[in-house]
C-alpha cells in the first residue's frame, strides 16, 4: 500500500522505518513492488478470480472512459542517467469503469451550455492545453496529457439526468493500444457492463480511442468529450478571424449549436470560411490558419457521429470525460514528478498497476495483498533494478 500512496520508493522506506518501525532497504521495497505488480497482472488476466469475491451487480448505466498520459522513462537496461530522446517522455494508457445511475428524460434537461464554456479565459486555456497535447502526438501514439477540466456544470437535486458515480475501477498500463484494449474488455466483462441497459464510451478525438471502442465496445454509445469539442471550436474561430471579439462571437455561436447537436451547420459554415481564406498549400505548417482550419473541419467531420449531445443528455449519459481527467491526475501523483524517471517498461508497468488497483473502489489491492501466499517467508528470485 505504501508503494501506491507515497511519491517514491525512498519515501516508502522512510515511512516504513519512522511510522511502522520496519527497517527495509530500498532494494527490498523495489523487489516487493515488482512482485506485486506481477501478481496484479496475473489477477487482472484472470479477471480477479479468487481475489474479488461475491456477486457483481449489473449497473443501470455502465460508463467506460479512456485517456492517455505521459511519464518520463529511461532507456531499458542503461541505468539511472540514460534517458529516452525528447526528455524521456513516454505514453501511458488509462481507463476508468464507472457504475452510475441517472434518470432519462423525454426533453433536453439542460438546453443551455454550462457557463464555464462562455468564459473566454477558461476556454482559451482549454484550447492552448489541447494544442500542446496534440503537438506531442506522433505516429498515432496515444499520448495525451489531460486537460485541466472539471465537470463545472452546477449540480442541483433536480439534475437527475447527470450520471452519479456509484463505483469506479481503474486499469492503467504501458502496453500497446491493442493489448490495453484487451485489458479494458476484460475489466468491463468482469463488471458486467455488457449486460447494462445503457452503456457509454467517452474519449477525446484521438484515433486509437475509437479503434478500441469499435473493436471492444462497439455496442456502447460512443461520445466525444464535449470539452475537446470546445477547444477545437475555439481554435477554428481563431483560424477564421484571429484573436478578437469577432472570433469569440463566432466561437460562442458554434459552441451553443454543437451543444444543441447541430454540428452539421457549424461544419458548413467552417467550409464557407475555408473557401474565403483559401485551401492550404501542400507545404503549409500546422500554424498556418488555412491548415489549422482544414484540420478542425476534419476533426468535426470525423467525430460528428459522437457529438449528439442532446440525445446523450436525454438518455442520462455523460457528455464529458471529467471522471477520467480527474483519475489521470490521481494516477500521476505516484508516477509523475520533477526528476522522476522510470525504467521502461517493467518498473513503470508495476507501479501503474499498483496505483490503479489502490484507486479502485473495490479494494482489490488490499484483497490481493491479504491473500498473497507465503508473504512472511517467501523470497522470490532476484531481478534487475527496474523502478526508481
Amino acid at each position: 500500500m505504501l508503494n501506491a500512496e507515497t511519491r517514491s520508493l525512498k519515501r516508502v522506506k522512510i515511512v516504513a522505518d519512522r511510522l511502522l518501525g520496519l527497517s527495509v532497504s530500498i532494494n527490498t521495497v523495489e523487489r516487493i513492488c515488482m512482485d506485486v505488480g506481477d501478481d496484479l497482472a496475473v489477477a487482472e488476466a484472470q479477471q480477479w478470480e479468487g481475489v474479488i469475491e461475491g456477486e457483481v451487480p449489473v449497473p443501470s448505466l455502465g460508463i467506460v472512459e479512456f485517456d492517455g498520459g505521459r511519464i518520463r522513462t529511461r532507456k531499458t537496461g542503461c541505468g539511472p542517467g540514460v534517458h529516452l530522446d525528447g526528455k524521456g517522455w513516454n505514453e501511458t494508457k488509462n481507463a476508468i469503469f464507472v457504475s452510475a445511475s441517472s434518470t432519462p428524460s423525454d426533453v433536453d434537461p439542460h438546453p443551455d451550455p454550462p457557463r464555464c464554456f462562455l468564459d473566454s479565459d477558461h476556454v482559451a486555456k482549454l484550447a492552448e492545453s489541447a494544442k500542446i497535447n496534440e503537438d506531442t502526438v506522433r505516429n498515432d501514439d496515444c499520448v495525451n496529457e489531460p486537460t485541466a477540466t472539471e465537470d463545472t456544470a452546477e449540480r442541483t437535486d433536480d439534475d437527475t439526468h447527470k450520471p452519479r458515480r456509484l463505483l469506479r475501477t481503474f486499469v492503467s498500463s504501458m502496453k500497446s493500444s491493442q493489448d490495453f484494449g484487451t485489458q479494458m474488455r476484460r475489466e468491463a466483462q468482469r463488471r458486467r457492463f455488457d449486460e447494462a441497459p445503457r452503456k457509454a464510451f467517452v474519449g477525446d478525438g484521438l484515433p486509437c480511442n475509437w479503434t478500441i471502442q469499435k473493436t471492444h465496445f462497439h455496442d456502447y454509445v460512443a461520445i466525444l468529450d464535449f470539452v475537446h469539442s470546445v477547444s477545437h471550436l475555439f481554435s477554428a474561430s481563431v483560424a477564421c478571424f484571429g484573436k478578437g471579439e469577432e472570433a469569440w462571437e463566432a466561437y460562442t455561436d458554434w459552441m451553443i449549436r454543437v451543444w444543441q447537436s447541430d454540428v452539421a451547420s457549424v461544419i458548413d459554415e467552417l467550409k464557407f470560411h475555408q473557401q474565403s481564406i483559401g485551401n492550404p498549400p501542400d507545404d503549409a505548417s500546422d500554424d498556418d490558419p488555412r491548415e489549422r482550419l482544414r484540420l478542425e473541419i476534419g476533426y468535426l467531420e470525423n467525430n460528428t457521429s459522437r457529438m449528439d449531445y442532446v440525445t446523450y443528455r436525454c438518455e442520462g449519459l455523460p457528455t464529458t470525460s471529467a471522471w477520467m481527467e480527474s483519475a489521470v491526475k490521481e494516477l500521476n501523483y505516484r508516477v509523475k514528478g520533477t526528476e522522476m524517471f522510470w525504467n521502461n517498461p517493467s518498473g513503470a508497468e508495476a507501479i501503474l498497476k499498483i496505483r490503479a488497483a489502490a484507486l479502485s473502489d473495490d479494494d482489490r489491492l488490499v484483497r490481493l495483498l491479504t491473500n498473497r501466499p507465503g508473504q512472511l517467508t517467501l523470497r522470490r528470485a532476484t531481478r534487475k533494478s527496474q523502478a526508481p
